[in-house]
């Protein structure tokens, strides 16, 4: 996610390298740091004098650092919330409104630049502008409180170590700062960008009558063939190096900035079902693994009202949780708001032209200037925009440019986004409204019409009712469903408005009992209206409903049970593939003509005795991983040009994010793909043959990661957890000296590895890249339960800890609870908060 500024803190020498390589081996870092950073802690305890309050306000903390922040009034309490998210998080919040302003060069100097101009290309300026300006007066004074309270911090404590350390000086916070990190957020739900760049790459590899089987929808619709069309004639070769940059300038924004992500799980039972007779509510949201969190939990109250769960440092509220009356939660739609439109240009005396309709148009332009840490030169970028949108391509041109960035070529076919991210509304006002909701009702009321901005499941409980409610802004297209890059010349593809949110997908108090959501296609598959075409594999939905089907006497146990859950419906998938009688025969053909052909009749009893739960110690597990490890590169990278193409790495980034190839050609439609060839032999494979060498590659790799008995394969010796700052996350990218600082420092600020459970097709989610790696990159970021029948309703836990420095004892304990399935408590009764939340700081105003 964001860049916790060490890459410009340790400036390596020779003789400090040594010095640590010699702390390393003594007496390890940690002690030494932890005593330079325990100094720049700001108390937890005691009595501060806060000018701007208005009257005494007490920050009380659980043992995992979690505060209950009680104040006499609304104004107060978003003040403090301010001051506390400051206190907890205040390099993390920098981090994100440096992203969202698109100046991380200032901070960090070259290394960041072209992020920063693809960033600023967004106009993400004018998206905060336009958001800021619609909202309520009401909340144009809460933000204006809760700088206030960040401000108010800065002044009163020691700067965090690491931006002192910089040399950096952050600006006061101002109102709009919290609406770039509501941006920066909401920017990663955007589904379809990266994805069509991809398709691009891909395009340039495979004719378009092949592509349609690359890119599946869903399992129960059919392939996109006549989408594909779309590319048909089209000369991408004259785009490719533009296309090719681009695609790794997004890659790396998305994996280091802002999360791009496939995220979470909801789900909500109605009391008809449940023991108490009252309702159950459960969410976990699922992004990428990062150190810290990007939630930040919280419990506050004033008089009426009061409201626990995740907040985001930056922004002032609760986002997911409870507030006494009613629980919400949200999953992502996987909607398809952003189209890429090809465009012919033509450069004339007077400016860019693009052809529309058969006329030639002039493109309108801005420039921005970039400042970079270390470099007096102001560098200065042109930005084109059609009538579709800003030109991608040719932002990344001149000099200096990143060192992933190949040559620029003569532009003749320009690459502009549409994103229906940029239009009027009032998404920050339901959010904040929604905590003081006191129904299923009000809420419905609030986020049924104001939130545009951002596509969700929104997923709610009250006492007595439950509900479904789908939010965001969803282009109309004159033709096409916008899954496949667009000619922008014909107008025929062009959005010709939104959907009404009266259309918008719905539901309350379903007769089935309860609602799920797991970014898997919530609407029939004759849905008039096209949400996307990017959906989610089905699996944790599968298992949602499995779980839930038929169920009765739920409780909050089962809610936990479900939350981790590592039960994978896919895996029996992959045995009707492998195990189908005909096909085993055939394989088995194949395997008698290897000396591995005895490891192969092992590794198939495995398969058949496996129970489809991904145990870290499971060897069925760790068998379903490699096979489908193996089986994405005999299927695919003979066509694409390798494992080393960059075709080939697009097509793995798309296993990602929504249903994939990967997993449709195991199904009974796959069987016929054109793919079920190796390319690079002059004879033609036929599929038995190539899955019968991907048991026997799945073997090799776990003969090599587990060893040679396949009793002591265990998915977790190849699947972990690495929970890694921002900061090892950018290394790759900083100068030689940076670099290697960061990488002894790695030690003291990472964790992990750990093994882990599950996968992608969990509910207890760990996805990995399959194709690539078995690293786990997508997690729970944190797990709720509401149970409406409790005496305290709420329970929950974060995927790390509440502060962001690394000498805190509570910048990483959340990782052994949520490592463990442990959960925290957050009592709203007076007497139980007392004794849960025992370490106290009061805020006192000036007199």
């Amino acid at each position: 996610m964001i860049i916790n500024f060490f890459a410009r803190i340790f400036r390596f020498n020779f003789l400090a390298v040594l010095t640590i390589m010699i702390c390393l081996i003594i007496s390890g870092c940690a002690p030494i740091f932890n005593i330079a950073f325990r100094n720049s802690l700001p108390p937890m305890e005691g009595e501060q004098i806060v000018p701007g309050l208005h009257q005494k306000v007490t920050v009380r903390r659980d043992n995992m650092g979690i505060p209950l922040i009680e104040a006499a009034s609304m104004e107060d309490l978003i003040f403090a919330m301010g001051y506390v998210s400051a206190y907890d998080r205040f390099t993390q919040m920098e981090g994100f409104r440096l992203v969202g302003k698109a100046r991380l060069s200032e901070l960090l100097g070259k290394a960041t630049l072209e992020m920063d101009i693809y960033l600023r290309a967004l106009n993400l300026k004018k998206v905060a502008d336009t958001l800021y300006k619609s909202a309520s007066p009401e909340l144009h004074k809460m933000l204006q409180i809760y700088s206030d309270g960040v401000n108010a911090y800065l002044a009163n404590s020691p700067l965090p170590l690491m931006l002192k350390m910089s040399g950096y000086k952050p600006e006061p916070w101002e109102p709009i700062d919290s609406v770039y990190v509501f941006i920066v957020l909401t920017l990663g739900l955007g589904q379809n960008l990266h994805d069509e760049i991809n398709m691009l790459n891909i395009a340039q590899k495979i004719e378009p009558e092949k592509m349609a089987w690359l890119f599946p929808i869903y399992p129960d619709e059919p392939l996109p063939f006549k989408e594909m069309k779309k590319l048909t004639g089209l000369d991408l070769k004259t785009a490719a190096n533009d296309i090719e940059k681009l695609s790794k300038v997004i890659s790396a924004t998305n994996r280091i900035l802002i999360p791009e992500t496939a995220a979470s799980n909801n789900w909500v039972v109605s009391g008809k079902i449940t023991k108490s007779g009252k309702p159950i509510f459960a969410n976990d949201t699922h992004l990428p693994l990062t150190m810290p969190s990007i939630w930040h939990m919280m419990h506050l109250k004033c008089p009426g009202i009061q409201g626990a769960g995740i907040a985001i440092a930056g922004v002032p509220g609760i986002i997911a949780g409870y507030n006494g009356h009613v629980a919400i939660g949200m999953t992502m739609v996987m909607a398809d708001n952003q189209d890429i439109f090809l465009e012919k240009l033509q450069q004339k005396p007077d400016g860019l032209y693009y052809l529309y309709k058969d006329k030639w148009l002039k493109a309108t332009s801005r420039e921005e200037k970039f400042r970079m840490k270390g470099q007096s030169d102001v560098v200065s970028r042109t930005f084109y925009e059609t009538r579709h949108g800003v030109l991608l391509n040719n932002i990344l041109t001149d000099e200096p440019r990143h060192i992933l960035v190949p040559m620029p070529v003569n532009q003749s076919l320009g690459i502009a986004l549409s994103w229906a991210g940029k239009e009027p509304d009032r998404t920050m006002d339901a959010f904040f409204n929604t905590m003081r909701a006191r129904s299923v009702d009000e809420v419905l009321q609030y986020i049924s019409h104001d939130t545009s901005v951002i596509p969700l499941n929104m997923v709610m409980a009250d006492n007595k009712d439950i509900a479904w409610q789908v939010t965001g802004r969803y282009p109309i297209r004159k033709k096409g469903r916008g899954l496949c890059p667009s000619p922008g010349w014909t107008g025929e593809y062009d959005w010709k408005g939104f959907l009404n949110p009266s259309l918008h997908p719905s539901a309350k108090n379903p007769k089935k009992g309860y609602i799920g959501t797991a970014n898997h296609r919530t609407v029939p598959a004759d849905f008039p209206y096209t949400l996307s075409s990017s959906w989610y594999y089905p699996d944790r939905a599968q298992r949602i409903d499995q779980m839930l089907k038929g169920v009765k006497d739920y409780t909050m146990e089962n809610a936990k049970a479900m939350q981790l859950d590592i039960k994978s419906p896919f895996v029996e998938v992959i045995k009707s593939a492998l195990l189908d009688k005909k096909t085993l025969q055939k394989m088995r053909a194949v395997w008698q003509k290897s000396e591995k052909h005895q490891s192969a009749e092992k590794a198939i009893a495995l398969l058949k005795d496996f129970d489809g739960n991904m145990r870290m110690d499971s060897a069925g597990a760790a068998f379903c991983g490699a096979f489908l490890f193996s089986l994405s590169k005999n299927l695919f990278a003979d066509e694409l040009g390798g494992t080393d193409s960059l075709a080939y790495k697009s097509l793995l980034e798309t296993f990602l994010l929504a249903y994939s190839s990967l997993h449709d050609h195991l199904t009974e439609r796959g069987k016929k793909s054109p793919f079920w060839d190796d390319v690079t032999t002059p004879e033609k494979e036929e599929r038995h043959q190539i899955l019968a060498q991907t048991v026997l590659d799945a073997i090799d790799l776990l003969n090599k990661q587990c060893g040679k008995n396949p009793e002591k394969w265990q998915w977790g010796k190849l699947h972990t957890y690495h929970w890694k700052t921002d900061a090892t996350l950018f290394s790759d990218y900083m100068g030689f000296f940076d670099r290697i600082g960061v990488k002894f420092l790695s030690g003291y600020l990472d964790r992990g590895p750990y093994p882990a459970p599950g996968d992608h097709t969990t509910l207890n989610v760990t996805a990995y890249h399959p194709g690539k790696d078995f690293d786990v990159w997508l997690i729970p970021a944190m797990r709720i339960i509401v149970d409406f029948g409790s005496d305290e309703p709420l329970i929950g836990i974060n995927s790390t800890g509440q502060s962001d420095n690394p000498s805190s004892p509570y910048y990483d304990d959340g990782i052994t609870a949520f490592r463990e399935g442990k959960y925290q408590d957050f009592p709203f009764k007076e007497d139980l908060a007392e004794a849960h939340y025992t370490k106290t700081l009061t805020l006192l105003p000036r007199k």
